[in-house]
């Protein structure tokens, strides 16, 4: 489901704010040259909201939660949704908290491996 042949795959990632979780992964890998990271939120408190050019941006789509999956299929049911992945990480972390980011660089090399390896 990779549409950007020419460049590097998009990886969106979702959570409730925009404020810890996303946020975190974005900033760990915002100088990785193996793919681009975007980092939003669902709330219409996030400091950025998802909109739906994020979403035809996205190859693919990590959320945190199962519900915010559910949400942007809901919202955005009008357009091509790429895959979606459940991360299940609660929303118990500060931004850049060190177990947040052993989590996250486990579950998104993982994801990094399935999609674009």
């Amino acid at each position: 489901m990779i549409h950007n042949n020419i460049s590097q795959p998009h990886l969106l990632v979702v959570c409730g704010k925009n404020k810890k979780r996303s946020r975190t992964a974005e900033f760990i890998y915002k100088n990785d040259d193996r793919f681009h990271i975007r980092s939003v939120g669902l709330s219409p408190k996030s400091i950025r909201k998802i909109t739906e050019k994020d979403i035809e941006w996205a190859d693919v789509i990590l959320v945190m939660e199962r519900e915010q999956s559910k949400h942007i299929k809901d919202i955005y049911n009008y357009l091509e949704i790429p895959t979606i992945e459940v991360l299940n990480i609660p929303d118990e972390f500060e931004f850049m908290d060190e177990e947040l980011i052993t989590i996250l660089n486990e579950k998104i090399e993982l994801m990094i491996e399935k999609y674009f390896t």
